[in-house]
């Protein structure tokens, strides 16, 4: 893995707190997409070579997906699979948890943060990332929740952030 100050995290919110849910064709999805895709070509360009993804459903799973794109194009760029706990897509829509299988299978590295299931697990998670970044991407839209304790605890801890704010409009 990668040190510390060439690592970037990522934290957004789950389908439930996005304005178009599970729709990824809606035209604030695409843009959310898009703007994810920049930031992480802009943190590329800033030396960051090493993304950690939490892997939940939503805005994780774009992040992952923009970071494996720009692996294609830039063979030094690596992925991590922070996963909280193996049961973490057992319950998702079928057609998320190919796609979580298929993204978790195409990161370089896979770390798994608790052997089962826990009410801290996820934030245990979030912490893992943070504590291995310098760069965290937010896309948030200031609600209470995991994305919220996230950003504050990486605030707390010095990290650089870059805020993607979910557009409702």
């Amino acid at each position: 893995m990668r040190a510390r100050q060439e690592s970037c995290c990522f934290t957004g919110h789950r389908p439930g707190k996005l304005p178009w849910k599970y729709n990824e064709n809606d035209a604030r999805c695409l843009a959310l997409k898009r703007r994810i895709a920049d930031a992480v070509e802009l943190a590329y360009e800033e030396g960051f070579r090493h993304f950690l993804c939490g892997m939940a459903l939503g805005c994780d799973l774009y992040f992952c997906e923009a970071v494996l794109a720009l692996r294609e194009r830039y063979p030094d760029v690596t992925v991590e699979a922070a996963i909280p706990c193996p049961t973490q897509a057992d319950t998702w829509p079928a057609a998320q948890k190919e796609r979580y299988i298929r993204l978790v299978a195409s990161c370089d590295f896979e770390t798994m943060v608790s052997d089962h299931y826990t009410s801290s697990c996820m934030q245990r998670r979030d912490r893992y990332m943070v504590d291995h970044a310098s760069l965290l991407i937010a896309a948030f839209d200031g609600t209470a929740g995991g994305t919220r304790y996230t950003v504050e605890y990486a605030m707390s801890r010095g990290l650089s952030i870059v805020d993607l704010p979910i557009l409702a409009e």
